[in-house]
């Protein structure tokens, strides 16, 4: 899509596609006229953006255009832009189905956009601030089947796949998942849930948004400004839980509900930001985590980054310099048997050379020995050689095997751990 105008847009989009409002708990059908110039824009950027699988739409004032972005796997890309005059009209409409105030433009304000394409029901979180030349809407598309991922298609080595399924099938203890924001975290977290029996346990979710909803059997709350995290996880308690997700442990009085939850027989999953997984036992102290009782609750510690998986139709050999796989560790020795690849552009990929994303990870196991090194609050170098002897191994190394593989790049390696590489 260069520009999106009349004269290139699909006027049977409203078809295929409807954007949903939600009143007093009812749904309906978004009015607007069917040859409406904005309906018809934002059904076609809608649904251009959901047949290439993006994850976000920006929509970016600039002085005398709003500029039209789509991310695909990770990455920006500019995807047409709109006059003024069109752009106001398909602000209005955007900020309306997200139940947003059209009158107001000097405060940030956020929504929910929920709509069906093709007979799929999906949503989009919604995010509206001003800026200089306007007001900038970013929408995160929410697709329910892609909560449906399985633990196989992540990308996990199969020795921490096998370790990860024994971890979330414990009766309690806490896990986490740590990374920062866009590191799947989230599609790790769901498709663990769904190894566990819904039937027979009582599952539970708290989170900030609801990203996708589950089919049966699982209570998921969303929490709000006035209704925070420490509050619902403390309403969930009295709730008979077995199993308790926290999208997101931000505040000493989560992280301390979170521990005595698992220490009282229950199983707390549960996401951190920090660069590593044996940084998140010093960020977990810092928040006012006694160590003692980190040692007692812990149960595994997963952290990942993801990187693009070379196009599947275009990739080819490539014979990488040898400054570009030194920095990842790759050295003759590793040479042996290695299919370095790299995609050279396609229709398929849309000419980048990259077709979707993969996770690179790194996990530790709270056995006996390492519970004993946070008991005695040892530091990072102590922790290390102690996962080291569990067979412990980095997001760097991890990234290193998937491009002796050939499924992705080095530089893809390097943008997604470079912390690690600084290291």
């Amino acid at each position: 899509m260069s520009t999106v105008g009349p004269d290139n847009y699909n006027w049977g989009a409203a078809k295929r596609f409807r954007l949903i409002i939600r009143e007093q708990g009812q749904s309906r059908e978004m009015g607007g006229n069917e040859m409406s110039l904005a309906v018809g824009i934002v059904d076609n950027i809608m649904m251009q953006a959901l047949d290439t699988k993006a994850s976000d739409i920006h929509l970016q004032p600039e002085r005398d255009q709003l500029r039209i972005r789509f991310r695909q796997d990770g990455v920006l890309h500019d995807n047409g832009q709109l006059p003024p005059e069109q752009a106001a009209n398909v602000l209005a409409r955007l900020k309306l189905s997200a139940g947003m105030r059209i009158d107001e433009q000097r405060e940030p304000q956020d929504g929910r956009i929920d709509m069906e394409y093709d007979g799929r029901r999906l949503a989009a979180r919604a995010s509206c601030v001003p800026t200089l030349n306007g007001e900038k809407f970013v929408m995160r598309l929410l697709d329910p089947s892609a909560m449906k991922v399985d633990l196989e298609t992540l990308g996990m080595p199969a020795d921490v796949k096998d370790l990860w399924v024994k971890a979330v099938q414990v009766p309690y203890g806490l896990i986490l998942v740590t990374g920062p924001t866009g590191s799947g975290k989230t599609s790790t977290l769901y498709a663990s849930l769904n190894q566990l029996d819904s039937k027979r346990r009582n599952i539970v979710t708290v989170e900030d948004p609801v990203e996708y909803e589950f089919d049966h059997n699982i209570a998921q709350v969303q929490v709000t400004e006035k209704v925070g995290f420490p509050r619902v996880m403390r309403s969930f308690l009295r709730q008979d839980p077995d199993v308790m997700m926290v999208g997101e442990i931000r505040d000493p009085e989560s992280l301390a509900i979170a521990i005595q939850a698992g220490l009282t027989g229950h199983l707390v999953l549960s996401t951190l930001h920090t660069n590593n997984a044996i940084e998140s036992i010093g960020r977990m102290v810092d928040m006012g985590g006694e160590s003692y009782l980190i040692s007692g609750v812990l149960v595994a510690i997963m952290a990942q980054r993801l990187v693009r998986r070379n196009c599947p139709k275009c990739a080819e050999p490539f014979p990488y310099a040898r400054e570009d796989l030194e920095q990842l560790g790759i050295g003759a020795n590793d040479m042996a048997g290695a299919k370095l690849m790299k995609g050279k552009g396609c229709p398929e990929c849309r000419g980048t050379g990259f077709k979707g994303r993969i996770g690179v990870y790194e996990l530790i196991m709270g056995n006996r020995d390492l519970k004993q090194a946070i008991w005695k609050e040892q530091g990072y170098t102590e922790l290390l050689e102690v996962a080291r002897k569990q067979g412990f191994r980095s997001m760097l190394e991890d990234g290193k095997a998937k491009v002796l593989a050939g499924i992705t790049t080095p530089d893809e390696v390097m943008k997604a751990v470079l912390t690690q590489a600084v290291d």
